[in-house]
């Protein structure tokens, strides 16, 4: 089958029949030799393009002498194989030379040792102690596929299996070559891409790796291009594919769902995951991120009908898991929850989301150490989860240990440079080490970057208000207002009578009794500002009655004239000229 693939390197997007041959041939090869998840992925794509006339059927891949020999052990040892019975399998296939029985007799030995590993774990207590147990079987399929590599006798299906053994014993660095070799000898395996989506661990390494001219590889990076929160690119390499000819693709939907789900485009993400869900009504895949979603946006109706939905399909899946967690933190059951994710995390220990997720439940449950024993583990299966450096952050805060939790929330921030909620937690932790010009720069940042807790502004003005640094304050609660009025919508804890209280006594100072007496009846609309409101309007009452003129100094912008009618909602004004809040 290798000539096949050296025909996929030619092969741009524009020859959608040659690409369904060559998705067709590599089905077969992956077939044969049990590596079930680059079937389903190439089947899926292989059911998206339009099917072939029987003229144009690849034939099947020409067999070899050494095939021929090995033909009926290599069908007894696959049956055995297919029973998952891998002992006995490669008991039948010791002495077989062709490639194939070769990659077999390996791969059985290999899944043989990471069944033991998983039986040993389930039998061990909590998934707490998932480290330690180890497949025995590693060390010694290393020696002998080290020795084969270095005499040239791999091919792309046993280099793959090679830099699996690899990266379970820790040689990552060894992985990624291997990896890369796979690929170069066998383009259309996405299993050894997809390894290499995992160890790739940002733009610089991915960019210094030479990988085959070949269309998978624009699969390959738009996956990592999500994987690296690089969501703008990625989105535009799936529209590309898209319009290729992969419109009907059930994978490219949820890739590009998850893609809008990491941005926090919720809507855009909820209406893809819709879409797939009537495309493809019993898929389990992402359905935990799509329950993310949900749970984000409070839709109990919605989730709880996808988690019973998930449990008439498979509840043994960790997906379903994960869904149904989701659903009992939803209701405030946290117990519950971290039960469900403990057992997606028996399941597969793999699970990055389960991790992060049971960490949260532990910090509902107020049991820090459970919580960064959780969010630890979701780092080492995943460097990149932000949302596990952000967890860590905030359990360090509740045990007011600032140092730390500035640690965790800069690591955070570095995978999410644009997200608000970093910043502000940043920002927050600057604050309670005193150091205040950095706290500034973050929260001003955070608003920059469009802050979605709206918070940012009212925490700087609140900085600025206890450095007495008074215009500066005002300034920062002027857009608070601005920002708060324009944005229509009802948020909570929402402090805007703070800032009217703030602004008024700030206009009575400065003798602008107009615009005082304006925030000072603004006030009167908010129970805790009430009387305040009304002792500012006497104050201001007394002083015009001695005669004293309003203050023209216009330094400040009054933004408040469209306030004063309730009904209208403020425009956002142009920046106001804020030169001396920026840092």
């Amino acid at each position: 089958g290798q000539a096949n693939h050296n025909v996929a390197r030619a092969v741009g997007f524009g020859d959608l029949v040659q690409i369904k041959k060559q998705l067709i041939s590599v089905i077969s090869l992956c077939k044969e030799r049990g590596l079930v998840h680059s079937v389903k992925w190439a089947s899926e794509l292989a059911f998206a393009l339009k099917p072939l006339p029987m003229s144009e059927l690849p034939p099947p891949a020409p067999l070899t002498e050494e095939d021929v020999e090995d033909l009926d052990a290599l069908g007894l040892a696959k049956s055995y194989f297919d029973l998952k019975e891998y002992d006995r399998a490669a008991y039948f296939l010791r002495g077989c030379r062709s490639k194939k029985a070769y990659f077999l007799y390996m791969y059985s030995r290999y899944l043989s040792g990471e069944k033991k590993k998983d039986d040993e774990t389930v039998d061990s207590l909590g998934p707490l102690e998932k480290g330690q147990v180890r497949n025995e079987a590693l060390r010694e399929l290393r020696v002998e596929l080290s020795k084969k590599h270095r005499t040239g006798e791999l091919d792309g299906f046993t280099l793959y299996l090679y830099g699996v053994v690899l990266r379970k014993l820790d040689l990552l660095k060894e992985a990624v070559d291997v990896f890369v070799e796979a690929t170069h000898a066998l383009p259309l395996h996405w299993g050894a891409w997809l390894e290499l989506c995992n160890l790739i661990t940002n733009i610089e390494m991915l960019k210094s790796l030479s990988l085959p001219d070949c269309w998978i590889r624009d699969f390959f990076l738009a996956h990592m291009y999500t994987e690296l929160q690089m969501i703008k690119e990625a989105l535009q390499k799936y529209q590309s594919l898209i319009e290729a000819g992969f419109s009907k693709s059930t994978y490219i939907i949820s890739q590009i769902a998850v893609a809008y789900h990491n941005i926090r485009d919720i809507d855009q993400a909820l209406s893809l995951f819709n879409e797939l869900r009537e495309q493809d009504p019993y898929r389990i895949e992402n359905m935990d991120t799509f329950s993310n979603l949900l749970y984000v946006r409070s839709m109990k109706p919605e989730l709880s009908y996808l988690a019973h939905n998930l449990v008439e399909i498979d509840k043994y899946r960790v997906e379903t898991c994960c869904v149904i967690g989701n659903y009992y933190s939803l209701r405030s059951q946290h117990e519950k929850a971290a039960l469900y994710f403990q057992r997606a995390l028996k399941l597969n220990p793999r699970c990055l989301g389960a991790w992060t997720l049971m960490g949260h439940e532990y910090m509902e449950m107020k049991n820090t150490s459970a919580a960064i024993q959780a969010y630890r583990h979701a780092i080492e299966v995943n460097k990149r989860d932000y949302r596990a450096w952000y967890g860590l952050g905030q359990t360090y805060e509740i045990l007011k240990m600032h140092f730390y939790c500035l640690y965790y929330y800069r690591r955070a921030h570095q995978l999410r440079p644009n997200d608000s909620r970093m910043l502000v937690a940043l920002g927050e932790c600057y604050e309670k080490l005193s150091q205040l010009s950095e706290a500034k720069k973050c929260y001003w940042r955070a608003y920059s970057v469009g802050d979605v807790e709206r918070m940012a502004l009212l925490k700087l003005a609140k900085l600025h208000e206890q450095l007495n640094e008074s215009d500066e304050a005002a300034h920062c609660y002027i857009i608070y207002i601005q920002d708060i009025f324009s944005c229509g919508e009802l948020l909570e804890h929402v402090e805007v009578s703070t800032a009217l209280r703030y602004l008024g006594q700030y206009y009575f100072k400065n003798k602008r009794y107009d615009e005082a007496s304006l925030c000072a009846q603004r006030c009167c609309d908010y129970n805790d500002a009430r009387e305040e409101g009304k002792a500012l309007l006497r104050q201001i009452s007394q002083v015009r009655d001695q005669g004293e003129a309003s203050s023209a100094d216009v330094s400040l912008p009054c933004v408040f004239g469209s306030l004063s009618n309730n009904n209208t909602p403020v425009r956002r004004v142009s920046p106001l000229d804020l030169s001396s809040v920026t840092p």
